[in-house]
């Protein structure tokens, strides 16, 4: 599977990105899939994930009621939509496709995932 993020970039403090992860090589519409981030110097952390119906998802409490995850599985893509962004929020933006084949379940652990895309820049200045 090869996965590419696209949608990163500049934003002032309060404004809205909206990130798109496009698989290719398999359809993961059994897979769930999340989406990490990294900021300079600290460890990669979950943001969000969604199961691969499309029908649940789980968020960090750090973004939870800013960013919000959906799917198409016709077109093989996850978008995370990020509105009312803050500084804290800059970092290099991963998204992954979960180990494990069905989808019904979804984590915040970095092990569950196996295939990561390249990642996509967010800054948010102040």
């Amino acid at each position: 599977v090869q996965l590419q993020a696209s949608g990163g970039g500049l934003v002032q403090a309060g404004g809205s990105l909206r990130l798109s992860c496009a698989a290719s090589g398999r359809t993961v519409r059994r897979y769930s899939m999340g989406w990490f981030r990294q900021a300079p110097g600290k460890e990669r952390e979950f943001v969000a994930a969604i199961d691969g119906s499309g029908d649940t998802t789980y968020y960090a409490d750090t973004v939870k009621g800013r960013f919000t995850l959906s799917r198409d599985n016709a077109k093989n893509t996850v978008d995370l939509q990020m509105n009312s962004l803050k500084p804290e929020d800059t970092a290099v933006y991963y998204c992954a496709v979960d180990r494990y084949y069905g989808g019904s379940s979804i984590s915040s652990s970095i092990s569950q995932y196996e295939y990561w895309g390249q990642g996509t820049q967010v800054t948010v200045s102040s």
